[in-house]
């Protein structure tokens, strides 16, 4: 009678460790679906990252037509004076910089130009930049990456080296060279950063091309007689657009900060306002303990952009994330 109990305690703390392990092995994999479920909610940051982009750009595009001050015009201030030595009294000028005020939301700069107006006209030009920047790397990373990452071989190979090239050299010298030497156009610069997103995009391209192309679809679209350029273009493209769309929103953030660093140097496009120009205007220390505001209006418009994109090229990155997380067990 003993030893059949014995048995049965036996069995019976057998089968509780059992039990357990079940249970913990649910917990984990509960865990892991809540955490893949907590990745496929966008969240608040997303939408307040996607407002403020959709309002900036709007307002950029359409500051021309919206009832904003004269972005190049000076709006000198004048006060009543006493004139000591006639004892009349008469208009003088105030001197410029102007704090923010009811006339002036953000304040004037030190040649009194409505610093709102400025700075929405700068987004202009840097949203510009980052576009045409983004769009270059992945139109030309974008070709040569899946080309490589598809064909494979030696076309693989010097796409490779040539990617290898461009990550090796220093980025700011090589912008420094090609603006320095061609000129200071929107054109000029936007390709000369697009330059630098060429590698990190055609990488990237490469990859998921060298991924997708070992794909079911693929094979039977070969397998079917399919001409190369359309498996490139119908198949293997739209699964790569998106990966490289949320890597081009960190060159887009790249380039604007780049366009800032060469606004400092002086190299930055040749007669528009950006916001690398208008932080290098309240730059000056003297501007900065009187009038702070010159430079941290720009500088706050650009840190928000900025944080912007970074923020949505994750959050993205994370949403398309499809992973298996279901954990088979024997």
């Amino acid at each position: 009678m003993n030893e059949e109990q014995e048995k049965n305690t036996d069995e019976y703390i057998n089968s509780s460790e059992v039990a357990e392990e079940d249970i913990t092995a649910n917990d984990s994999t509960q865990l892991e679906i809540s955490e893949f479920a907590d990745k496929k909610k966008l969240g608040f940051g997303f939408w307040l990252a996607a407002f403020w982009l959709v309002l900036i750009s709007f307002l950029a595009v359409f500051s021309p037509i919206l009832p904003f001050k004269d972005a190049d015009k000076n709006y000198i201030a004048y006060e009543q004076k006493e004139n000591p030595l006639t004892g009349k009294v008469q208009e003088r000028p105030v001197q410029p910089p102007y704090a923010p005020s009811g006339e002036h939301w953000l304040g004037t700069d030190q040649d009194a130009r409505d610093i709102l107006s400025r700075t929405i006209e700068g987004a202009r030009i840097s949203l510009a930049v980052g576009a045409l920047t983004a769009l270059f790397g992945m139109i030309v990373g974008g070709t040569l990456g899946m080309i490589a990452g598809y064909f494979k071989g030696i076309l693989d190979k010097i796409v490779g080296a040539i990617f290898l090239v461009v990550l090796s050299f220093p980025g700011l010298i090589l912008a420094i060279l090609i603006v320095a030497l061609l000129d200071r156009s929107l054109l000029t610069i936007s390709v000369t950063l697009g330059i630098l997103g060429v590698a990190p995009i055609g990488r990237l391209a490469r990859a998921q091309t060298l991924s997708f192309s070992e794909r079911e679809f693929v094979m039977a679209a070969e397998t079917l007689g399919a001409k190369k350029s359309r498996i490139l273009i119908k198949e293997l493209l739209p699964n790569v657009l998106i990966p490289m769309s949320t890597l081009a929103m960190l060159v887009i953030a790249v380039a604007i900060v780049g366009e800032g660093t060469l606004a400092f140097l002086g190299l930055s496009v040749q007669g528009s306002a950006t916001w690398g120009k208008l932080i290098l205007t309240g730059s000056g220390l003297s501007t900065l303990e009187s009038s702070p505001w010159v430079a941290f209006v720009p500088m706050g418009f650009l840190f928000l952009t900025v944080a912007s994109f970074n923020y949505l090229s994750d959050r993205i990155r994370d949403y398309f994330d499809v992973r298996d997380i279901f954990v088979t067990r024997d």
